[in-house]
């Protein structure tokens, strides 16, 4: 990121059309890997409930043997809500419906994230705009001289 600004803001200042358009071309590949991610998350939702499923039962498997693994529940219990903030006793079988709790948690996030992704890409769309008005505009400029 800090590469895709520096080109975006030497191209600017030193008004060189070489590094505005590389700044266009990483805001045009980073917003087409966005919008990728955004509809493979939303095409594959139900496979990424699985996945956090079994990342959690793991993570529980784990904890009761070895031990180990005790923030990440925490982590996992604080974030959903569920079985209160301190972690309960290892030796309890049943801890919560994480499952159910997941779902919940997951839809009504989607909308957020979904918002959130779209402020991101207009202000990209925003900046590639910009950074072509001033990649036209010094092009302009020099061949007026």
């Amino acid at each position: 990121m800090m590469l895709v600004g520096f080109f975006g803001c030497c191209g600017a200042l030193h008004e060189s059309q070489c590094l505005l358009g590389a700044f266009f071309m990483c805001l045009l590949v980073i917003f087409a890997a966005e919008i990728i991610a955004g509809v493979w998350g939303f095409l594959n939702k139900h496979e990424i409930l699985h996945e956090m499923n079994v990342y959690y039962t793991n993570s529980l498997h784990t904890y009761r043997t070895s031990g180990t693994g005790n923030k990440t529940l925490r982590a996992i219990h604080r974030v959903l809500q569920c079985c209160g903030e301190k972690f309960p006793d290892p030796t309890i079988q049943l801890l919560c419906s994480t499952q159910d709790v997941s779902v919940e948690f997951f839809n009504s996030k989607l909308y957020m994230i979904g918002v959130v992704g779209i402020g991101i890409a207009g202000v990209m769309i925003f900046g590639m705009v910009f950074s072509m008005v001033l990649c036209c505009a010094i092009r302009n400029s020099r061949d007026m001289m």
